[in-house]
């Protein structure tokens, strides 16, 4: 008797899940960088010429405007290109599993306080402190990072020092298998369709 073995129908292993950097932070980059560029190539040189056909450079408040906005439009676009490169080079799979991380969902006892808090770790373009959405780079968001459920990090803010114990901690790996489980889309994707 022969046997015929099909490919598509041997079963693959079961694959982790797929997890991208949010989409919209990166719309939101290239909306800014599209309208900054317009400006640096269209709108400033024709401000500065027409500037320029007003005579004395040398007391010229228009040129000297547009030569201050142009500089800082032209800074703006270096910081916001790095951003973009610093974003695309981000390796989500190298996320820890059983500490905090970007992405990652913490429920933290605050000390100082007296109760629950529930914070996001986010980047700092999506960081909304009244949401609940701290960035990875902000005070709390470092001592938070690394952390495990159990531990208590202690945060030095500007109002003084603040005892955070991580009570529960769900990361964006779990939270990316519990979407697929459930046929849901995570938080971040979540986001990205705001």
């Amino acid at each position: 008797m022969l046997k015929i073995f099909y490919l598509s129908r041997i079963e693959q292993p079961h694959s982790p899940p797929r997890i991208v950097m949010p989409e919209h932070i990166k719309k939101q980059l290239l909306a800014e960088i599209e309208l900054l560029e317009h400006e640096l190539q269209h709108e400033l040189p024709a401000e500065i010429k027409k500037a320029v056909a007003m005579g004395d450079l040398s007391e010229n408040a228009e040129y000297h405007m547009a030569k201050q906005r142009q500089t800082f439009v032209d800074a703006r676009l270096g910081q916001l290109k790095r951003r973009m490169a610093e974003l695309s080079l981000v390796n989500l799979t190298n996320i820890p599993r059983d500490r905090a991380g970007f992405g990652s969902t913490v429920v933290v006892f605050d000390s100082t306080k007296d109760a629950e808090i529930v914070y996001r770790l986010v980047t700092s373009e999506e960081s909304d402190v009244s949401k609940g959405l701290i960035s990875t780079t902000s005070p709390i968001g470092r001592g938070i990072v690394g952390k495990k459920v159990g531990d208590t990090a202690t945060i030095v803010t500007p109002n003084g020092k603040r005892e955070l114990e991580i009570l529960k901690l769900t990361t964006i790996h779990d939270e990316a298998e519990a979407a697929n489980a459930q046929g849901e889309a995570t938080p971040a994707q979540n986001q990205e369709q705001k």
